[in-house]
């Protein structure tokens, strides 16, 4: 899908990804930190540091929800003077990386510290402990998963993040949004200048 309008460009890609029952979902949550989260990970390293072709370049799992099949998105604003479409390539060439190579060891273990310390830290009040074992309670039926996530967190593995990135990131399952900038229209003069 294209847009053209009076604005910044942008560039999103989404893939369709199981919901949260899915036995991947903590790989595809791996995946989401490695490529996406901060300046640390791929995509801001790739486009806006070392490339300089995107103002920003990031990602994201989740939308709209994850109690049903939902995306696992990308999205660059290309700089000026760069088209959507080069961001794009960029992206790709990244996805194409984390399916063609294991990730460090390095990596790994960022991405598992990453999403331990997001679990402590929603546990960290008494308002968070409640949420967060009311919504564990309300998904898996036991309160407990809350815990257990530390364990799929840890079983996360290179070679588990090469095939759902293998399996997930193909043409075949992408969905395109692009917003190209266009001139502002000219707006017709009608009673004189105000």
């Amino acid at each position: 899908m294209v847009l053209r309008e009076a604005t910044q460009p942008l560039y999103l890609e989404g893939y369709h990804r199981p919901d949260y029952l899915s036995k991947d979902d903590a790989v595809s949550d791996a995946i989401a930190d490695l490529m996406s989260n901060g300046r640390t990970s791929r995509l801001y390293r790739a486009l806006v540091r070392d490339k300089k072709i995107a103002a920003d370049s990031a990602g994201f799992t989740g939308l709209p929800g994850i109690k049903y099949p939902h995306l696992f998105a990308f999205y660059a604003f290309p700089m000026p003077g760069h088209k959507p479409e080069e961001v794009a390539d960029a992206i790709h060439a990244e996805i194409e990386r984390q399916k063609a190579q294991d990730i460090s060891d390095g990596e790994l273990i960022m991405s598992k510290t990453h999403a331990k310390v997001n679990l402590i830290r929603g546990l960290a009040n008494d308002e968070g402990l409640a949420f967060q074992l009311a919504i564990y309670q309300a998904r898996y039926d036991d309160w407990r998963e809350l815990f257990r996530s530390v364990d799929r967190i840890d079983k996360v593995t290179k070679a588990d993040i090469r095939r759902v990135a293998t399996q997930t990131f193909v043409p075949a399952n992408r969905t395109v949004g692009i917003i190209e900038t266009t001139p502002p229209a000219t707006q017709a003069q009608s009673g004189g200048e105000q």
